[in-house]
This record gives structure tokens, sequence and C-alpha cells, in this order.
């Protein structure tokens, strides 16, 4: 890596896996942008991140508004330098069976998952043009499978494979790779919310969906930010448009 720190924006990094992954590329070397919803809450994210001898910079922006999504990448080049890594991690849920789902519900989950990846993808790509190399991860689910209670969700994640594979296409031959990782059951506030909606507690939730993982536990944002490590290195340069579900067992 050069003197200069590579710059890396990972979306949705106040907390969960995003917050994991943000704090282990900048122990990998990257200077990261802590983007969120509201810049206050990346606070915690890059304080750890600083306090481990890392560069951050908290960014508030809705990745669903294209206005945003252009202030928010030209003042991290500002502040930070050009950004060559983009992980599009930021997510919703609006959980419900189809009879019950509102447009609402549906049309929020894609202007966050799909929507936002491409607007930040679009507005990053143009840096990593320029520098001839660039890593772009899209954060998918195993519940791009099929989720009873998640037909909002499940086709937003199916379409960022599709979409991770499309600009890996489009983008190669610049030095810029594009993949996708679709975890399965993490341990965030979000799948701990999940638990409380069905009215369990997280440690029943967690104990009883570990039965069904091959490695016999839930998932931590730390297994996802290993992850994203791999794929955003140099030495990851041949490997793109590609899918892996980190989640424990196989997923077919």
């Amino acid at each position: 890596m050069s003197e200069s720190p590579r710059v890396a924006i990972v979306t949705g990094a106040a907390r969960g896996i995003g917050a994991a992954t943000a704090v282990r590329l900048a122990a990998d070397g990257f200077a990261v942008a802590v983007v969120d919803l509201e810049e206050a809450a990346g606070k915690s994210t890059v304080e750890a991140i600083e306090a481990a001898g890392g560069r951050a910079l908290a960014v508030g922006a809705d990745v669903s508004d294209a206005d945003q999504v252009a202030a928010a990448v030209d003042r991290i080049a500002a502040e930070l330098g050009p950004p060559l890594v983009l992980v599009n991690n930021a997510g919703v849920t609006r959980d419900n069976l189809l009879f019950k789902m509102t447009e609402s519900d549906w049309d929020v989950v894609m202007a966050v998952h799909l929507r936002g990846s491409f607007l930040m993808t679009r507005a990053a790509q143009k840096h990593m043009i320029d520098a001839k190399w660039g890593r772009i991860v899209n954060l998918s689910s195993t519940s791009a499978l099929g989720n009873r209670g998640q037909a909002n969700y499940a086709a937003a994640k199916a379409g960022l494979q599709g979409f991770t594979k499309t600009i890996a296409i489009e983008l190669g031959k610049f030095g810029v790779t594009a993949n996708s990782i679709a975890p399965g059951l993490i341990e965030t506030e979000m799948t701990r919310a999940t638990a409380e909606r069905l009215g369990r507690s997280w440690d029943d939730y967690a104990a009883e969906r570990a039965t069904q993982i091959p490695v016999a536990r839930v998932g931590r944002g730390e297994d996802i930010a290993h992850a994203v490590s791999f794929f955003v290195s140099e030495g990851a340069g041949f490997v793109s448009g590609q899918v892996l579900y980190v989640a424990g067992g196989p997923k077919t």
C-alpha cells in the first residue's frame, strides 16, 4: 500500500456488520469513511478506529438520495482522499407476509438496498476508474434464496447479486472488482429485533437457529468483515463477480 492510505467507504457503518467491517478495514490500513443516515451515529465507530491508531471520518447521508450521496462522496474525496473501496452494507427490514406487506414496506427496502447501492457505486466508481484500481463489495443475504415474510428483502438481496455480476463485467477492464457477500444469521441489533418481534429472547432464538447451522453457532460481524477484507485485498484482483455465502455451512 502507498504511503497515503487507500480510502474505503462503508455504508451503514454505525453498528453491526458495517461497524465491524469499518474497524477491520482500518486495521488493514485503510482510511475509512463511516457512512450512516446520521453523522452522529457513526461517532462510536470512528472513535474505535482512532483509538486503535487508524483514520476515519463519520459522514451522514441517506444512500437512497442521489444529492446526498454525491455530496457525501465528494466530501470523502476532499477530506480523506479518493475512495477506492466501497462496501455497500446499509440496509433496513420491513418484514411482513405478502398479503400484509404495504407499498411503503416494499419501496423503503428497495430504496435503501438497491437504489442506495446503485447510487453509491455510480458516485464512487469514477475515483476507482481514475486510479485504475478499485474494490466494490455488496452485502446480499441468504434471504436472497427466499425467506418467509421477506418478499421485499429477498428480492432486494437477490437483485444485488445481479447488480454485482453486471458491474464486475463493466468495470473489470479498469482494474475494479465487484463481489457480493451473503451472510447467514449474524448477531446484530437487526436480528435481535427480529427475535424480539417473534417474542423470543435472543439467546433462545440463537441457540435454536444454531442447531441448523453446520458450524453450530450464529455468525458475528467479524465473520463478515473478514470476508470483506479478503475481497478488497490486493491479492484478490482476479476474483470478481462472485457471491460468497458466509453462513456457517452450504447454501443452495
